[in-house]
């Protein structure tokens, strides 16, 4: 793989991961509409490079929140040190907890039944389009979710109950289709829960954290890097690093002054490009 290519991937990934855009789904469209190549039918390989990108993302990510994870890793070991009800910051851990775990085992159950519907393009142009809509809506029309609570209100991470966070737990577990985006989810959920905008970015990023690290620890066990890869990984780790901390950093000033609207455009507009592509044999 030449370098120019590990660092574009590695953009790409960082850049995508927390943006709701689906990291996924743009890492399967950049080597279909550039036609690259670079692992051919090695998909260990691949998997593997896959692997070494959202690491780099997670260091990224941790890094720019690296104050909020201090304080609820802190809160939550203080709470299993000292016990009782978990109050403040430690109910807000445990909440965090019980999304990762549903998470975690969806994610299982879906990939022991089958898996995802694939990379396949046209479906991942579809689920950018009727995700990137229902974005929209949810965004401009905030608590429309039933039980969201008074509209007047717009709610903030300390309203997040048991059963909001199973809600957003079960959501993000059912994200793995490439198109649908993780973060994308989580914040149409929390939106669609009358969350405040930059309250439901924070809350995805909190989510999406333990959810990489315990993806890319568990998937660790099973990959090695290949005798001439280690300058395309560590390149490609690097660049997804510096893009997750300036995605975290973009979205936070862009959510907050503007809203998801231009995510969503944008992400309706790949998809129809795609299809467009597809539909004309240019692609």
């Amino acid at each position: 793989m030449p370098l120019l290519h590990a660092i574009f991937f590695g953009l790409v990934q960082g850049l995508t991961e927390f943006l709701p855009v689906s990291s996924s789904g743009h890492l399967s469209l950049v080597p279909w509409f550039f036609g690259w190549d670079d692992f051919g039918s090695d998909q260990a390989l691949e998997d593997a490079f896959d692997v070494a990108l959202h690491i780099g993302t997670l260091f990224g990510a941790a890094a720019y929140l690296r104050v909020d994870l201090a304080r609820y890793i802190g809160a939550g070991l203080r709470w299993i040190r000292i016990g009782g009800p978990p109050v403040g910051d430690a109910r807000l851990a445990c909440l965090l907890g019980l999304t990762a775990v549903i998470t975690a085992a969806l994610g299982l159950v879906v990939m022991a039944v089958g898996g995802d519907l694939g990379d396949r393009t046209w479906v991942v142009a579809a689920a950018l389009i009727g995700f990137g809509l229902l974005m929209w809506v949810f965004d401009r029309r905030p608590g429309l979710l039933p039980g969201s609570g008074p509209s007047h209100k717009a709610a903030t991470m300390e309203d997040l109950t048991f059963r909001r966070a199973t809600w957003l737990g079960v959501a993000q577990g059912l994200a793995l289709q490439p198109g649908v985006s993780r973060s994308g989810v989580v914040l149409t959920m929390a939106r669609g829960m009358g969350m405040e905008r930059s309250e439901a970015a924070r809350l995805s990023f909190l989510m999406g954290l333990p959810v990489i690290a315990g993806a890319g620890l568990a998937s660790s066990f099973n990959l090695s890097v290949a005798a001439g890869w280690w300058a395309p990984f560590a390149v490609g780790m690097l660049a997804s690093a510096v893009s997750g901390w300036i995605a975290v950093n973009l979205l936070l000033r862009v959510v907050a002054r503007s809203g998801l609207g231009g995510f969503a455009a944008y992400r309706v507009a790949v998809g129809v490009v795609v299809l467009g592509l597809l539909i004309s044999g240019v692609r």
